[in-house]
């Protein structure tokens, strides 16, 4: 380099992280992008330490084009109206008792915690998610209420339930880019208003307008299973067994049957995450593992037969077992050829894992080849899962063994009723074209 020239900037080294999970977020942005999501939360997320962050993966979520409607509560503002008013808050079985007193301290508290959500929608600070974006937030009389009424004895007085909600109202608001606020009061046909609970709110405008997520931000990581673990997915039919038989934190109690209703009642999918957690939407939604607990209607792993769609996400998935020599290399012809012998598991929209078999009718016997699962997703079973799927195929097409060849994985598939076998118990043709270099043992299992 001659002297004189001037110097080069310096570049600065990639994050392999935030590249890596750029790019693993990329499906899910395409995937939301036009979807609906209902966010609902209490007022006590007004009162963590970081209520800011949740605004800002809020915008995040609006930015990729995805519908909002945010449903708040305001409990502990309620609480703390009456309190200063000499008052005390009475509650039966959860719900709040509101009497005419508590009724103006309702409103007062919904009225003051409902505009400070929408101060904080409404920054546009710099280096913020928030700078150069404008939310428009919008709301309305979207929920027409009756009252509780009388319950062991105990009148509600103006405590309601939600009666309809005014979805094509609710929908021509999101259709315009807007993200629509709701909170949790109603009208009665009559003219009077009612105190409702958020979390009754949310349920019925998610059924309403057919969201595509409930998302309900609570008091714990997500929903326990009897041995207090956190359970990271699971169906409507599983969670309603958990129902007053599990123990979980108080705001997940309350929230989970209604969350069991709305998958049922065709909300797509129901997430209960932890409101303190920061981030917690932007590491559910856009990561393979999430954070929190997932419902579904039916469960969020499935089998099937692979088709030629699939086999650029078939290629990626066993690039690195090909790589360090545990699966034969196959090419993309090879395998665009031989598409039709795969089965592939997909979870949440995504290829983790594959398997192939390939029958020796006139041996009655079938070779189980290309086993492969996305390292995060092993610890679930999906191997297995894999396994028994092409064992009944095999069974299906009336074979007696299931063989496999192997160099690195040999104990797995013992443990699985696998015996190790010579090469005189391969079917002929396949005997012929044994790579001797490889020295792949023998596993043979009897179907």
């Amino acid at each position: 380099m001659a002297k004189d020239a001037p110097p080069q900037p310096q570049r600065t080294a990639a994050d392999p992280a935030l590249v890596a999970w750029v790019r693993q977020a990329a499906p899910y942005i395409h995937a939301f992008r036009g979807r609906t999501f209902v966010i609902a939360f209490g007022g006590e997320v007004l009162e963590t330490e970081r209520p800011l962050a949740l605004i800002h993966d809020i915008a995040l979520l609006d930015s990729i084009g995805i519908r909002l409607v945010l449903v708040h509560g305001a409990r502990p503002q309620i609480d703390a109206e009456m309190r200063a008013r000499g008052l005390e808050p009475r509650f039966h079985k959860g719900l709040r008792v509101t009497d005419g007193e508590a009724l103006e301290c309702v409103k007062r508290a919904m009225g003051v915690t409902r505009l400070e959500i929408e101060a904080l929608l409404s920054q546009g600070l710099p280096n913020t998610p928030l700078a150069g974006g404008y939310l428009r937030v919008t709301g309305g009389n979207f929920i027409t209420a009756k009252p509780v009424g009388v319950v062991d004895g105990v009148d509600y007085q103006y405590t309601g339930a939600v009666r309809k909600i005014v979805a094509e109202e609710i929908q021509a608001d999101l259709a315009q880019e807007n993200v629509v606020l709701i909170t949790p009061i109603g009208m009665s046909p009559s003219g009077e208003i009612f105190n409702l609970a958020w979390e009754e709110v949310a349920e019925s405008v998610a059924v309403a307008i057919r969201a595509d997520k409930l998302i309900y931000l609570c008091d714990a990581p997500g929903i326990a299973d009897r041995k207090g673990q956190l359970v990271e997915a699971l169906t409507a039919d599983e969670a309603e067994t958990l129902v007053g038989k599990a123990r979980q934190a108080p705001e997940i109690a309350r929230v989970l049957p209604g969350g069991v209703r709305a998958c049922r009642n065709g909300v797509g999918r129901v997430h209960f995450l932890d409101r303190t957690a920061d981030g917690a939407m932007l590491m559910e939604f856009f990561t393979r593992d999430g954070v929190g607990t997932v419902m579904t209607r039916s469960p969020l792993a499935g089998l099937r037969e692979a088709t030629a769609d699939d086999v650029g996400a078939i290629l990626a998935l066993i690039a690195p077992l090909e790589a360090d020599g545990t699966l034969v290399k196959r090419g993309r012809e090879r395998l665009e050829m031989e598409i039709t012998q795969f089965s592939v598991l997909v979870h949440d929209g995504v290829i983790v894992g594959c398997a192939a078999l390939y029958p020796f009718s006139r041996d009655k016997a079938a070779e189980l080849a290309c086993l492969a699962v996305m390292p995060e997703y092993r610890r679930l079973g999906y191997g297995d899962q894999l396994m028994r799927h092409i064992e009944a195929r095999a069974r299906k097409a009336r074979l007696r063994r299931l063989f496999v060849l192997t160099t690195r994985t040999a104990h797995w598939f013992v443990e699985r009723g696998f015996d190790e076998k010579g090469l005189d118990d391969l079917p002929d043709a396949k005997r012929e074209l044994y790579n001797l270099q490889r020295r792949s043992k023998v596993l043979v299992k009897s179907l």
